[in-house]
């Protein structure tokens, strides 16, 4: 009776996954009609509910970045492109996109720093897969010596090797993590946004964003977002005005 009560739940939750799979398979289906008719708004807001449920891949950031550039919302299609490529790093249509989008909008870019340019040959995940590899091999290999009769040579060798591997793949995803393209990456949506000396509207202005433009986020107050800018300048920006790139 156990095992058919199991069975009969796992079954259930198949179908249940199978069919908000086929959902949303026709509703990705269905926005992507609407752009091709050109109604471009209400693909938006398919592609949208698709975002809003969780249906999170590179192809529908990518599709919704299209439909934003027909608006020319040119700030939230180079989010969704830049969401599109966080998610599927070797996206060539979304990367092309990008640049396009850019250059219409004349978005300015964070630069970063000279080691995030060689660390970027690599995404995190690999970083990550590196230094998760070299974690265990080092243990295992530590283990071993501990345990073997004789102390071999090799073995040591290996597991220096694996140390340094797994401080440069941590070094790594902390700079990639904390630097100009990393979680705090913010995009600006807004238009006319200035970059200011402090939280009011009337304060100095630092610089002028265009939509579509990069912002690292560094710390946020009431309404306001204290940004590090292109440039190598800093200020203050309001919130509704600029949105992160990453979701989680």
């Amino acid at each position: 009776m156990k095992i058919r009560a199991s069975l009969i739940v796992f079954l259930f939750c198949a179908l249940s996954t199978l069919s908000v799979l086929a959902q949303a398979d026709a509703e990705f289906v269905k926005a992507n009609q609407e752009y091709a008719k050109g109604h471009f708004k209400e693909a938006i807001s398919g592609f949208e509910a698709l975002i809003r449920a969780g249906q999170w891949n590179a192809n529908v950031f990518y599709d919704l970045g299209n439909a934003y550039f027909r608006t020319g919302d040119f700030g939230r299609a180079i989010l969704n492109y830049e969401r599109a490529l966080a998610l599927e790093r070797h996206h060539p249509e979304a990367t092309a996109n990008l640049q396009i989008a850019r250059d219409e909008a004349h978005a300015l870019e964070m630069q970063p720093s000279w080691p995030e340019r060689y660390l970027q040959l690599a995404s995190v995940n690999h970083y990550s897969i590196a230094a998760a590899t070299a974690f265990w091999l080092g243990i295992f290999t530590i283990v071993v010596l501990i345990f073997a009769r004789r102390r071999s040579a090799t073995r040591i060798a290996i597991s220096i090797c694996c140390l340094l591997v797994l401080a440069v793949a941590v070094c790594a995803i902390f700079t990639l993590e904390r630097g100009s393209k990393g979680e705090a990456l913010a995009i600006v949506t807004g238009r006319n946004v200035q970059a200011r000396l402090a939280t009011a509207d009337t304060a100095n202005s630092v610089l002028a964003l265009p939509p579509g433009s990069e912002v690292k986020i560094l710390s946020t107050r009431g309404d306001w977002i204290y940004a590090a800018l292109p440039n190598n300048l800093r200020g203050w920006i309001p919130a509704k005005n600029a949105e992160r790139v990453r979701l989680l």
